[in-house]
């Protein structure tokens, strides 16, 4: 056995989303490397926790022995400067970062400020911080006062995938992510209402739940702009893999990804992509498999699907380029002897 790792993660560790999703496999793979994973179940609430769940989660830290090695998700360390303030002698305090807190989509100025100048005092009691993108790292040393020295960079794995062979004759425009604010699937909506003129059907996989008046909303436009026999709201699904397969183009507007693994999984599954470029997602695609435009670019979205849709070569090439691209990003093994390697740092 390499060591004991006590991993502290909010709320509910089966949630559907990238960032749960790298924590649930990161938490496999450690175990198959040789780690004692100790998973430490931190109340909900955050990154916006009140005072009870505060309350818990210093209690549950103080529960651990001196010298304990404790991961902690990002979605809690930027938002408990208090409490890593209290530990930060005791335990080995290593935080992961999906992406800034303050950098979610929807947020009101004040809250913003908040959870940006909570994050960067907690932070500053980490004994080291991993990223998940090289984006996300510049962002840290940039706007949250992290020396270089402190960062490592552990993106995602991505499993091998057999390429997507499409659905026939009418094409389908997959888009996957929870229905927030952050995803802006109304921009993908509202680009699509504009090439209503073509063949295509689009599926939108994604939690319904995470935000209630956000997916309200967008049950409403798609109404609105009587697209509801063309778009489907599928909601969360087990079977994603079999999405993908029979897709054509994947699409997602998304404002920000602190890494982007849907899009990584695209390419794997030799997908063109239609995105934006908001955060990380240039480091994922490269312009070979897909087209990128500014966050909100109704226009350019409309225009790349338009592209793809009506040049079957150029979709083609851009699935090679993304196939290709796909074969080339790490496994989650491997993402994990990388991550393995900095926490045995520091244990030391």
């Amino acid at each position: 056995m390499i060591g004991t790792l006590y991993f502290a993660i909010p709320g509910n560790l089966a949630t559907r989303s990238g960032g749960y999703g790298y924590d649930r496999r990161m938490i496999a793979e450690l175990g198959a490397l040789g780690w004692q994973v100790e998973h430490l179940p931190l109340p909900d609430g955050f990154p916006q926790p009140d005072a009870a769940a505060l309350a818990e989660t210093a209690h549950l830290l103080a529960g651990l022995p001196d010298g304990a090695l404790v991961l902690v998700d990002g979605l809690a360390f930027g938002a408990m400067p208090e409490i890593a303030a209290a530990e930060a002698e005791r335990l080995r305090l290593v935080a992961l970062v999906h992406h800034p807190l303050a950098l979610e989509t929807g947020l009101d100025p004040a809250t913003a400020a908040w959870l940006a100048a909570s994050e960067r005092r907690a932070l500053g009691f980490a004994r080291k911080l991993v990223t998940t993108s090289p984006n996300t790292a510049r962002e840290l040393v940039a706007n949250f006062a992290v020396a270089d020295d402190r960062l490592a960079v552990v993106v995602p794995g991505t499993e091998a995938a057999v390429r997507a062979q499409g659905s026939g004759d009418v094409p389908t425009i997959l888009a996957v992510g929870s229905l927030i604010a952050r995803k802006d699937h109304a921009t993908l909506v509202d680009a699509l209402a504009r090439i209503r003129d073509l063949f295509w059907h689009c599926r939108v996989i994604g939690d319904e739940t995470a935000d209630p008046a956000t997916a309200e909303a967008l049950r409403f436009r798609i109404a609105e702009l009587e697209l509801g026999d063309r778009i489907t709201l599928c909601g969360a699904s087990d079977a994603i893999d079999r999405e993908y397969a029979a897709a054509d183009i994947f699409a997602l507007a998304s404002r920000y990804e602190g890494y982007g693994m849907v899009f990584a999984e695209a390419l794997a599954h030799g997908l063109p992509i239609v995105g934006c470029a908001g955060g990380a997602v240039p480091e994922v695609v490269p312009e070979t498999a897909g087209m990128l435009v500014p966050p909100g670019d109704v226009g350019g979205i409309a225009e790349a699907l338009r592209l793809l849709l009506s040049q079957p070569e150029r979709r083609r090439a851009m699935g090679d380029a993304a196939c290709a691209a796909g074969r080339a990003l790490p496994s989650w093994r491997q993402s994990a002897g990388t991550l393995s390697r900095i926490l045995t740092k520091a244990m030391a």
